[in-house]
């Protein structure tokens, strides 16, 4: 029996996007059907690459074929991705879909460690990553991807200066710490720091990005709000440690996204440090800091709890070393890779169901 696209698209409107709570049909997901005597091809378009549900999507399409077509049917199910945007005419980075910011209310709770890690996880996933280290006064990106001594490239472009951003384990990379000498102090008050941070947005060729992070400095400061008046923030990561104190802080730096005049939206938190696993023990877990204090933050907030990073000394080497932890094996890289993941699905699952996020446009 000779079937048509239509059918296809009927069995396949059975089923669900689990986060986003419609079917593939209605969501244009499907692409490009082919149908043959006894085969039918086609594609799914995911909202990114770093979709951890793609095999359990992937499984219910040959079930639905199967139950409302033709059991006897070959599937053929290619999966593949066009991350989601609400940036679609942004007079600034008009190529880059995501901005993410990564903060933290206080300084030692490992924001640049996820940072970092959560590029190089997106990017092994698939997807094109940049990653600005906006923490002006203590930049760690240089170290942390094992270029301190590189300088960033400039080109002309229309006759304007631009710089050409450093590259390293598949992510571009800008950093104040590639521009001063290591062991020179940036002594510079706000405006000059908020100056930069603008060049490094503005003035910077990144190209096509999927997702680009903006590590922030500890705490609120002259650098978050020029960030949201600068570009539209797709969405912003809170690390802490279940410690109270960190708690504390974290909770000022949560509150500010969500002022109104702000109205950031907050994909989550990080709960770093959440608890230590020795490495000839990795199923043992000791919560040196506490235990619950991230989840309790999410839920008071109403926010995901997107994460929980383990302490595990190979984390501290990798950062020192230049070698990002989720690039070796072990309990780290998994903790990373979920992380990316999960954050991933909620950019998917913001952009589905919220406006777009407007610069702030009045003086803070």
């Amino acid at each position: 029996m000779k079937y048509t696209e239509a059918d296809i698209l009927k069995a396949l409107s059975t089923v669900d996007d689990p986060d986003l709570k419609k079917d593939l049909v209605t969501l244009n997901m499907i692409k490009d059907i082919e149908v043959f005597s006894d085969l039918v091809k086609f594609t799914v378009v995911l909202t990114t690459p770093a979709c951890p549900l793609k095999e359990l999507i992937k499984n219910n399409c040959i079930d639905a074929i199967h139950e409302h077509v033709d059991k006897g049917l070959s599937v053929e199910v290619v999966m593949t991705s066009n991350v989601t945007t609400t940036r679609d005419s942004a007079p600034l980075l008009p190529n880059v879909k995501n901005i993410i910011a990564v903060a933290s209310g206080k300084g030692g709770v490992g924001k640049s460690t996820v940072a970092a890690n959560l590029a190089v996880s997106l990017s092994k996933e698939g997807a094109k990553v940049g990653i600005i280290d906006a923490d002006i006064y203590g930049p760690s990106v240089p170290t942390m991807f094992n270029c301190e001594h590189e300088q960033p490239s400039v080109k002309q472009v229309n006759g304007k200066n631009v710089i050409v951003p450093l590259e390293q384990y598949g992510v571009k990379l800008i950093s104040i710490g590639f521009l001063t000498p290591a062991d020179n102090a940036v002594i510079w008050r706000g405006p000059m720091a908020s100056s930069a941070l603008k060049q490094f947005i503005a003035d910077t060729d990144w190209g096509e990005l999927d997702y680009l992070i903006i590590d922030l400095p500890p705490g609120t400061s002259d650098i978050h709000l020029t960030l949201v008046q600068t570009v539209p923030v797709t969405g912003a990561v809170i690390v802490t440690t279940p410690q109270k104190v960190a708690l504390a802080d974290a909770q000022k730096g949560l509150a500010m996204f969500k002022q109104p005049q702000i109205n950031v939206p907050v994909l989550g938190i990080v709960e770093n440090m959440a608890y230590f696993t020795p490495e000839e023990l990795p199923n043992n877990k000791y919560y040196l800091f506490g235990e619950g204090g991230g989840l309790n933050l999410s839920e008071k907030f109403d926010v995901p709890l997107l994460g929980q990073i383990p302490i595990v000394q190979s984390i501290r080497e990798s950062g020192d070393n230049g070698y990002p932890a989720v690039m070796k094996e072990g309990i780290t890289q998994k903790a990373f890779t979920d992380l990316a993941e999960t954050l991933a699905r909620q950019v998917a699952i913001r952009n589905a169901n919220y406006d777009k996020t407007k610069t702030v446009e009045f003086k803070v």
